[in-house]
């Protein structure tokens, strides 16, 4: 075991070194503490940005009195980039101080994650807007040109502006965010990112799994997915839980009635505060809404289904955090089969080949 960690430790600053595994990184760490630490590394780039604007505003002020030997015919050009120069040096200064300011006081990593993503793109129209000053005479000659190529691109990136808007409906109507499960079309799993013309998942069951557990890979679809798909989302805020069952045969010689109370007396132990909180507050919210009357039962429930001619179906129903729900199942199971196990004279498993 000795032997084998220095290896590991090796393997591992390998595998973080690399440039692939740190753009992915880089573009999904939304944890608290990377967030601190982008907030911390703005502190140098304001710096750089305040030094380069000085830099820009003299050599303005030595253009406009000519004291630098510049040709009186690239004059104006040469005030113009050294002006233009100035103004994205302010946009980019302004960005990453608003992004220092709201990065201490917005504790959510959600919202911060959104707030930098707008910032960016106000920042990038802005910086558009000066070079395109600087390229057109005047600004009704720019804006036809713009016009004239906004034309042309709006047909040829159809899709992608389209997804484009798809991320400005994500901000405001919010069916997701960065944290949350879903279900998209036939993607299940937890959002990871929400770029510009797309939402990244680290998916869920997948093809080779049939539990709530990450698959260990990754699916990208566009952001206009929103406009043609349902999306589940499993994580609500006011009620972020699912109902969720375990299911599980007995034979028909057993006791159903000890079958069904000695269930629910487990599942009562293990889950049963928990749940009775959760349906508790979902009726509350229900209250608030125009649904009347739900009959929600606030403790785990056991039904018996007859499952053709061998055996009995038990269905223990109960309510459970999403990304929670395989670990609950597994440790329910665990401990209703070793409670059911100590009766065998009145709970029988089916012992035939169709098992």
């Amino acid at each position: 075991m000795q032997t084998s960690e220095p290896i590991e430790e090796h393997e591992l600053a390998h595998i973080k070194n690399d440039e692939k595994v740190q753009k992915a990184l880089n573009e999904h760490g939304n944890n608290p503490k990377k967030v601190g630490e982008s907030v911390k590394k703005q502190a140098p780039l304001l710096g750089l940005s305040a030094l380069i604007f000085a830099v820009c505003a003299t050599l303005f002020y030595l253009l406009k009195f000519k004291i630098l030997p510049v040709p009186r015919l690239y004059l104006p050009l040469a005030q113009k980039i050294v002006l233009a120069a100035m103004f994205i040096c302010l946009v980019l200064l302004a960005n990453r101080l608003l992004k220092k300011v709201f990065g201490r006081k917005i504790s959510d990593k959600t919202t911060l994650f959104n707030f930098e993503r707008i910032a960016n793109l106000f920042a990038g129209l802005l910086v558009m807007a000066i070079v395109l000053s600087v390229l057109f005479a005047n600004w009704y000659t720019a804006m036809v040109s713009f016009g004239i190529v906004s034309l042309i691109l709006g047909f040829a990136l159809q899709n992608p502006i389209t997804s484009f808007f798809g991320w400005i409906y994500i901000l405001i109507r919010r069916p997701y965010e960065v944290g949350d499960r879903i279900r998209i079309g036939d993607v299940y799993g937890d959002v990871i990112n929400v770029s510009y013309f797309d939402t990244t998942l680290w998916e869920v069951r997948g093809d080779y799994l049939s539990s709530d557990h990450p698959s260990g890979r990754i699916i990208r679809f566009v952001n206009s997915k929103v406009f043609d798909e349902y999306v589940y989302n499993y994580s609500w805020p006011l009620f972020p839980f699912i109902w969720n069952e375990l299911n599980f045969y007995i034979a028909f010689e057993s006791d159903f009635k000890f079958t069904s109370e000695t269930i629910k007396r487990v599942a009562q132990q293990e889950i049963g505060e928990a749940m009775i909180r959760r349906v508790k507050r979902f009726k509350k919210i229900l209250d608030d809404t125009p649904v009347d009357e739900f009959d929600v039962n606030e403790y785990p429930s056991v039904t018996l289904r007859a499952d053709g001619n061998t055996w009995v179906q038990v269905v223990v129903r109960y309510l459970v955090e999403p990304k929670k729900s395989s670990r609950v199942k597994r440790q329910l199971f665990d401990v209703i089969m070793e409670e059911l196990k100590k009766h065998p004279d009145k709970v029988l498993f089916p012992k035939t080949n169709m098992r």
